[in-house]
């Protein structure tokens, strides 16, 4: 199994930005698509942004399109990313999540069911 620790979260103010860091250890994790989740207080956990093994497709939520970028560096074993623009509402734990496949296919890739390792978040906070 591989292990996935997310790091970079904090307070940041409306209109900031952050870098938020997903690395893995153990199993190579290299071969799958990896995707970015969050959980604001009191709400369900949904989807983020999701990459592809290599890195060629890419894709987001409507409400961070335009704002976040996900981006992979397979050497390193890791998965970023890199928050603009924040918002209130972006305030949530964010986690990183390995796919059950090498490349997202659509209506799959937005459920949590179809993820099959996790990591244990790291919180974002954004103040007006």
């Amino acid at each position: 199994q591989v292990q996935l620790v997310e790091s970079g979260g904090g307070l940041v103010q409306a209109g900031g930005f952050l870098r938020l860091s997903c690395a893995a250890s153990g199993r190579s994790s290299s071969s799958y698509a990896m995707g970015w989740f969050r959980q604001p207080p009191g709400k369900e956990r949904e989807f983020v942004a999701v990459i592809s093994w290599r890195g060629y497709s890419l894709y987001y939520a409507d409400s961070v399109k335009g704002r976040f970028t996900i981006s992979r560096d397979n050497a390193e074993n890791s998965v970023y990313l890199q928050m603009n623009s924040l918002k209130p509402e972006d305030t949530a734990v964010y986690v990183c999540a390995q796919y059950k496949y090498s490349y997202p296919t659509n209506d799959d890739y937005t459920e949590t069911r179809n993820y099959s390792v996790w990591g244990r978040g790291t919180q974002v906070t954004v103040s007006s």
